[in-house]
């Protein structure tokens, strides 16, 4: 089922897509509370079309920073070596990303005076579905509630100038996520998805999650060990070859470009700088 947050009438609320067309998920104050009563959740509750005017927004606003993973795959490891110098890392790095309010499909990219650098990651979100704590590789895709796009756009000067990822990643409007979120039922196996980002039409990742370093059962397995992860929490896991920041010499963004992150069976998140 594909889920989405919209807005209207001053209004944001939870809604399924249904033979083609959104519908209110009644009854559910917001993403994160359908997600945890998603027991109570059934198609049938779908009565009312969501009325012409409305818009979408980011599909799920996180209860606590979203948790993302740098340099998941092998050649964006590369390719990041001179800038950040994680290339020859034995473990995974994490690091966290403050979420004010997330921005949706079709929402602006704040262009801030102070950031050189600007620049695009397409990753595959996860969100989980239940309390998850100890949990083995084998058995961490249960607890996965669905997948959605996200751009984890950076500000590589901040990043740089700050040694760490935390500023740099974390400006209002700096987590692009949706258009919707995919229940984990619509996808049997993340890690063979195609994901892609384009920059005013022209291509500039192309990969597959089956790329990736660590995989989604991996990461949710080894986050659980020492942290509870809670029903609606988002992981992003990590961007292919192809940023600003690998490219020589390095192309960011600048204001009017269109950035549209892409990823098989769920969609595409488009955004403008502005």
């Amino acid at each position: 089922m594909r889920l989405y947050t919209c807005y209207y009438g001053g209004e944001k609320f939870p809604a399924a897509e249904k033979n083609g067309k959104l519908y209110r998920a009644e009854g559910f104050a917001d993403m994160n509370d359908l997600i945890r009563r998603w027991d109570e959740f059934e198609v049938d509750m779908l009565a009312d079309e969501v009325k012409e005017g409305y818009r979408t927004c980011s599909p799920i606003e996180p209860l606590q920073d979203v948790i993302c993973l740098g340099v998941n795959y092998q050649e964006h490891r590369a390719e990041a070596s001179d800038g950040i110098g994680f290339d020859k890392e034995e473990y995974s790095v994490y690091f966290s990303k403050r979420v004010s309010v997330p921005t949706g499909d079709g929402d602006v990219i704040p262009y801030y005076d102070f950031v050189e650098g600007l620049d695009y990651e397409a990753e595959l979100g996860v969100v989980v579905g239940r309390t998850c704590v100890n949990v083995s590789a084998e058995e961490a895709l249960d607890y996965v509630f669905g997948y959605t796009v996200i751009n984890d756009v950076s500000a590589r000067n901040l990043q740089k100038n700050h040694k760490q990822f935390y500023r740099g990643k974390s400006l209002d409007g700096y987590t692009p996520m949706g258009p919707c979120i995919v229940t984990a039922d619509e996808i049997s196996d993340p890690q063979d998805l195609e994901i892609s980002c384009t920059v005013n039409g022209e291509t500039r990742q192309k990969s597959n999650t089956s790329n990736m370093i660590a995989g989604v059962a991996e990461i949710l397995s080894e986050l659980s060990h020492g942290i509870t992860l809670r029903p609606g929490c988002v992981i992003s896991t990590g961007t292919p070859a192809g940023t600003g920041m690998g490219m020589k010499p390095p192309c960011f963004l600048k204001p009017g470009d269109e950035v549209v992150c892409t990823i098989e069976k769920i969609g595409s998140l488009r955004n403008i700088c502005e």
